[in-house]
């Protein structure tokens, strides 16, 4: 005996079709074809999740926390963003030898934006110099961690602090009268009047 009929709904229409149509009112199998759309789904959500988190800047939060554990990084989520955190593993990953002074402008280019870090040597003094520009403290700390851990022993780091700025100007002209009083066989007395007289500025731009 058939069961109540019912539409087929647009959630499970695609497994319906697969089936005969003499299924697709009999509301059994409508039920069925909703469950089973839904692990499905599910499923599919969860092979993209576990693809997503094969690769760092696409992982979520749970997989970054796994590869901090493995490298070893003690993170603070309530200060750090996590885009900062992905920014970091990839940037402890990639820092392998062999070392240039090319790969080290790389990594900061990576890591503060480009532009905003300059690396030199003193090689006679055996100085390396880094200026940079950059106002969030947890960046500064992953930068200079780059930094001791790329440069050779005897090398000194010097670090140098660059603040970059703008300054705007503005153009502003005012005009204002001024009348001579020192004409002779005039009223004009020294010490008394004065030797010009100036009338309200006018702001002409």
């Amino acid at each position: 005996m058939r069961a109540t009929k019912t539409g087929v709904s647009n959630s499970n229409k695609r497994l319906m079709g697969y089936l005969p149509e003499f299924y697709h009112d009999i509301v059994d199998f409508v039920q069925l074809t909703d469950t089973q759309e839904a692990e499905i789904i599910s499923s599919k959500q969860a092979i993209q999740l576990l693809f997503d988190n094969q690769f760092v800047m696409s992982s979520d939060e749970r997989a970054v926390r796994r590869r901090e554990r493995m490298l070893g990084i003690q993170a603070d989520p309530t200060r750090e963003t996590l885009d900062f955190r992905k920014k970091r593993i990839v940037n402890r990953y990639s820092t392998k030898p062999p070392f240039t002074m090319r790969y080290l402008q790389d990594r900061l280019d990576f890591l503060v934006g480009a532009g905003r870090a300059i690396t030199s040597v003193d090689p006679e003094a055996f100085v390396l110099k880094v200026t940079v520009d950059i106002e969030n403290a947890d960046i500064f700390k992953e930068v200079e961690h780059t930094i001791k851990t790329i440069k050779p022993a005897n090398i000194v780091y010097q670090q140098e602090t660059a603040l970059w700025d703008s300054i705007e100007l503005k153009e502003h002209i005012t005009r204002r009268t001024i009348t001579r009083q020192t004409r002779l066989s005039t009223s004009w007395q020294l010490g008394r009047t004065p030797f010009a007289t100036a009338s309200e500025e006018v702001v002409v731009k």
